[in-house]
């Protein structure tokens, strides 16, 4: 047996093996795990072994969300300002007022998507006002979920919205009583509008596209994710927009392993489009950085149900099923793994006959398939989902839009959104995730706090406790469940032998830190494929060499991602006035009191980061 490259001693490691469910030791040699156990794994090692002391930190195997857009996201994440975890509106004006004064002419300020209003103190949209406010001249595009999009009037005239621009079959270009557009852009009945505004701003130039990808990978890392399934995307083009990713792995520069599957391109096309990638790529080409998973989300555009639900549910065309069963029909002769976005159990029972039709044609047998999000499936449905031998990857969407489910269905029906539980005891497979990065946040500890507790992000209960989960269940759909999403069950999602060297230690122990920190965790060490990726706190001296970050005026370089306002340190070295607020008698009425109580909740979610700050003379925080 080869000596250890890496053992990590001293620690409370939850391996999800059965057969060892607990240890306090590990090792490591070539990107596998060699051994779990004790301290007695220290005799093994050489002088060519690295040892390190977890210090009594709590760590599991790496995250791994089943349902994420990172290839695309990657593109443009050094040029989005975040609100994601932002714990007021009047923070986040002030974010986006600073970011508008350093941008340069002719680029953008972009806030696009990740957030709800209900994470706010002020528990409100931002105005159109307020936005044309803080940014009169740099155009400013806010993208709430997929539900609307609001631009300020420089964006509108960069844009070419006028009086005379008809609304596109699938938006709705508000307009005020002269008929002027307002800058408000609607999703209905899809976000096909939305798609196209952010395809009218501007892109990086390649080489910043590839530090644009890898701050968003280490940004993940930083949050213990170390594998993801990419889903595709609306408007990402295979192979031109995979191009960036695909360079990185032949740099050897990914820090998070990637499974991506093909989107389709045009409608009433779809057939033409997998079949010219089939020529492409297969299912498992690659390697266990980056390989190939089949087709999805999308597989043809008549099937899109859309997940708004501040609007009604789309009643789908009647072509759904001709143009489904025509691409299934391709994707089951030819052995190739598919996934299909479906929100509603009106879609999904129909989407379900295609399927059991094309079965009987052509048996799924050996193809593996699976739903994505499925918010109200019904039982009927999860029993079929089972006959076929489908999987369901869930997502915490509703983290994001419970409050519009509520107000539009009611609590009895929000409270099986989706019915994980019913899943799971069927014996489907099912795979936590995110959806990120538009209609929820990539933090995978907002979405596991979601599975534990049950809750929006505005803390609107949504689940009795029939359908939440313990910390161990939920962890293992993040884990060993996402796995088998990616037809990697038994190579990762747990710490045993034989099985990837992706970990991750935690800044507070996930399985005992009280319920609402569970959403403020993140790593303090996190290690992919036996390689120290990202380091803070007592492991800072173990992070790689830090990343310039490019342009020089991206908002990442100011405020960082998720939780960006907390990072004050970050803001100060890069000469962001930290504010000085003064109270007055209309505080109360503004939220001061609650926006401070989140802001101050938030630094001591992360401490380790913030530890340091306090000394920098601020007693009082503005929003």
């Amino acid at each position: 047996m080869n000596a250890p490259d890496l053992i990590l001693y001293n620690g409370k490691i939850t391996t999800l093996d059965t057969t060892q469910p607990q240890v306090s030791a590990m090792a490591m040699t070539g990107g596998r795990i060699t051994a779990i156990g004790g301290e007695e794994l220290l005799t093994t090692a050489t002088e060519k072994t690295n040892r390190i002391d977890l210090k009594g930190r709590r760590v599991i195997p790496g995250l791994n969300d089943s349902h994420m857009h990172v290839i695309r996201g990657g593109l443009s994440y050094n040029l989005e300002l975040r609100w994601d975890g932002v714990p007021s509106l009047a923070d986040g004006l002030r974010m986006l007022k600073e970011q508008a004064q350093r941008t340069p002419p002719g680029q953008w300020v972009r806030v696009i998507g990740g957030w709800s209003e209900f994470q706010f103190a002020e528990r409100r949209m931002p105005t159109l006002d307020e936005i044309n406010a803080v940014s009169p001249d740099t155009p400013v595009f806010v993208l709430h979920l997929y539900c609307r999009g609001m631009l300020n009037r420089a964006a509108l005239r960069a844009c070419g919205y006028t009086k005379d621009t008809p609304n596109p079959p699938a938006g709705e270009i508000q307009r005020d009583k002269n008929g002027d557009p307002t800058g408000l852009l609607i999703a209905r009945p899809n976000a096909g509008i939305l798609y196209a505004t952010v395809g009218k701003q501007p892109k990086l130039p390649p080489e910043h596209q590839m530090n644009s990808s890898r701050h968003f990978m280490r940004e993940l890392n930083r949050l213990g994710l170390t594998s993801l399934v990419d889903a595709g995307g609306g408007s990402q083009i295979y192979p031109d927009d995979y191009q960036i990713i695909e360079e990185l792995h032949r740099r050897g520069e990914m820090t998070v392993r990637m499974a991506y599957n093909i989107f389709t391109q045009k409608p009433q096309e779809e057939k033409e489009d997998f079949l010219r990638c089939m020529k492409l790529t297969a299912p498992g080409r690659g390697d266990d950085f980056y390989r190939c998973n089949g087709a999805g989300e999308m597989l043809v555009y008549s099937a899109a149900d859309f997940e708004d639900f501040l609007e009604p549910r789309p009643d789908l065309p009647s072509n759904l099923e001709k143009d489904l069963k025509e691409v299934v029909s391709l994707l089951a002769a030819s052995k190739w793994p598919f996934r299909i976005h479906a929100t509603y159990d009106e879609s999904i029972s129909r989407m379900l006959n295609v399927f059991e039709e094309v079965n009987r044609e052509i048996p799924f047998e050996g193809t593996q398939w699976f739903f994505d999000h499925c918010e109200t499936i019904s039982d009927r449905s999860l029993e079929r989902v089972k006959a076929l031998g489908g999987g369901i990857a869930i997502q915490n969407r509703m983290a994001f839009q419970g409050e519009y489910f509520l107000d539009r269905y009611g609590r009895e029906a929000a409270e099986r959104t989706p019915p994980v539980r019913k899943m799971l005891d069927l014996g489907i497979p099912v795979g936590a995730g995110t959806d990120a990065t538009r209609v929820a946040s990539y933090n995978p500890w907002v979405s596991l706090y979601w599975l534990v507790a049950g809750k929006t992000v505005g803390g609107a209960p949504l689940y009795s406790e029939a359908n939440r989960l313990s910390r161990e269940e939920a962890l293992r759909l993040y884990t060993r469940g996402s796995s088998w999403f990616s037809g990697e069950s038994g190579k990762k999602g747990a710490i045993a032998v034989g099985q990837l060297a992706d970990v991750t230690a935690l800044t507070d122990d996930y399985f005992t830190v009280e319920e609402e920190k569970i959403k403020g965790i993140e790593s303090v060490l996190t290690i992919v494929d036996g390689k120290v990726v990202y380091g803070a706190g007592e492991f800072g001296n173990l992070d790689p060499t830090p990343l310039p970050v490019l342009p020089e005026w991206s908002p990442v370089k100011v405020y960082g991602g998720y939780g960006a306002p907390l990072d004050m340190r970050k803001a100060v070295r890069h000469g962001v006035p930290v504010p000085q607020h003064r109270h007055t008698a209309e505080c109360h009425a503004h939220g001061c009191h609650h926006a401070a109580h989140q802001l101050l909740a938030g630094c001591k979610a992360g401490a380790p980061r913030y530890a340091d700050f306090w000394g920098l003379g601020c007693d009082c925080f503005a929003f």
